[in-house]
């Protein structure tokens, strides 16, 4: 742990006896410090607060990000950040406020880690090997991003970029005229489109495009993808809201690969979430989000509170059917608003 508070670290110590957790916390007051004690240790969990001295700790996470790239990165960060936390969670693996409750760290790390389990295992890389050519990360999307992070962005530069691909161009103008979007007015020109739009949901629309973009299944994922999108999204606040409709517009990823055996051929088969998460991952996507696609379907695996996980889950079930998990919703507090949920589902459903 990388803070210039040992206090902080002297509590979760205290919560890792009390968890009765096996873990040995070292603790640095500063950057130079934590560079040292990581090559020493090779840790496999660091957490840094958002400044040491004169260092910014995610330019430090970044730094040991390289020198050690399998290590969970932990950034705490003063509340009321959001914007700030979103971008971070490109080098962190979590970002959490400051300062940290003990708690909520160790449930933050212990997902983390059991993600990485899932997507380590062996039998499930040899399956993806054999999957073939694996579909190319969404450039559009990834560029799209990049340019909105600037607040002096046009809505005019923002329609240049969309427009490079006819067929993502043709989908916004779709979207920006139904029902849901447009409340009577139609319009032709992309630029009002974005405006009218908003960006997380262009993001999420250019984000469906590319990656539903071929198969004869591809119009009704997409469609279904945007639709747990939305709901997902709605069912948090703030910064984790844009998260949930992200990974709940790639829940179903997974059923764009074929279905690879693992560990023992046709035995056992890799579900279609933990094969999307994969593919997320090497598409370098937040955390979070491949959280939240590896166990959208068994969301009870994820200690912690409701959160990016559980939308998914409420939100793909919802839109797709299934039964919602409310074992899990009772265990995190979330059962008593169930049906307003499923109310959401359905208005979204007929807006459709």
């Amino acid at each position: 742990m990388v803070n210039e508070n040992g206090g902080q670290a002297a509590q979760i110590e205290r919560e890792l006896v009390e968890q009765d957790l096996d873990w040995q916390l070292a603790h640095a007051e500063s950057a130079a410090t934590a560079l040292d004690m990581a090559a020493e240790l090779a840790p496999d969990v660091l957490i840094c607060s958002e400044r040491i001295g004169s260092t910014q700790g995610l330019a430090l996470l970044a730094q040991l990000r390289e020198r050690h790239p399998e290590t969970v990165r932990v950034l705490l960060m003063d509340a009321g950040r959001e914007h700030d936390a979103m971008q971070a969670l490109e080098i962190a693996h979590r970002v959490l406020p400051e300062p940290p409750e003990a708690l909520a760290l160790i449930e933050a790390v212990e997902s983390v880690m059991e993600l990485r389990a899932l997507l380590d295992d062996p039998g499930l890389k040899q399956a993806i090997s054999r999957v073939g050519a694996l579909p190319a990360a969404p450039r559009q999307y990834l560029a799209l991003t990049r340019l909105l992070r600037d607040p002096d962005t046009s809505a005019a530069r923002i329609a240049e970029v969309v427009a490079q691909d006819p067929t993502v161009a043709a989908r916004v103008l779709r979207l920006s005229n139904s029902a849901y979007y447009s409340g009577g007015r139609e319009i032709s020109d992309l630029r009002t489109a974005v405006t009218r739009l908003g960006q997380n949901a262009l993001r999420q629309m250019v984000l469906a495009s590319e990656v539903f973009a071929a198969g004869a299944d591809a119009d009704a994922m997409r469609d279904r993808s945007l639709r747990i999108s939305q709901l997902a999204g709605q069912l948090l606040a703030g910064p984790s809201a844009e998260l949930a409709a992200t990974a709940g517009l790639l829940s179903e990823v997974g059923l764009l690969l074929p279905t690879p055996g693992v560990q023992g051929g046709d035995s056992t088969v890799a579900p279609y979430s933990v094969t999307g998460a994969y593919l997320l991952g090497l598409w370098g996507l937040p955390a979070p989000i491949v959280e939240a696609v590896a166990f959208h379907l068994q969301p009870a695996r994820i200690r912690g509170s409701f959160w990016v996980t559980g939308a998914v889950h409420v939100a793909a079930a919802l839109v797709n059917d299934r039964e919602v998990d409310s074992n899990y919703l009772r265990t995190v507090g979330q059962l008593d608003r169930l049906p307003r949920w499923r109310a959401m589902a359905d208005a979204l459903i007929e807006a459709a």
